[in-house]
């Protein structure tokens, strides 16, 4: 049975964030996918500098969102991701956007990002680097 590794991290909405009908624009939410996977990378070892160290990056080659409620201005909210194990060389984020307040879900969304040499070619198997940090953490299919 494998670990399931999962990490929160706390926000609250500014200004720069909302539309003109006072909630979230809805490319706010790239950046808190984003600031979440920083934190994961943070608490288990897997930095975008982890990726760049071992020769490789990682872009995103996919992005899902469904939104459920609004966020308004002055918000606070809490992003929880969760790694979701793959065989692929890949990395796969499950996301679920909580406000704070009454605990309400009011997004989900997932992202995957996929290897590339330091060349900017498709890596078709799991850098030696990653396959180790999943075996690690208990996460290798």
């Amino acid at each position: 049975m494998n670990d399931i590794l999962k990490n929160s991290k706390q926000i609250t909405v500014r200004f720069s964030e909302v539309d003109s009908m006072n909630i979230v624009w809805h490319g706010a939410y790239v950046l808190y996918f984003e600031d979440a996977r920083e934190s994961f990378g943070k608490k288990y070892g897997l930095t975008y500098l982890t990726y760049f160290d071992n020769g490789y990056y990682a872009p995103l080659v996919d992005m899902q969102f469904e939104f459920k409620h609004p966020l308004i201005y002055g918000d606070q909210a809490r992003i929880e991701i969760e790694y979701v194990p793959v065989q692929a060389a890949k990395v796969v984020f499950k996301y679920k956007v909580f406000r704070e307040k009454d605990q309400l879900l009011v997004a989900t969304g997932s992202t995957t990002q996929v290897f590339l040499d330091s060349e900017y070619q498709l890596v078709l198997y799991s850098p030696d680097f990653y396959t180790e940090w999943k075996r690690k953490n208990n996460v290798l299919l």
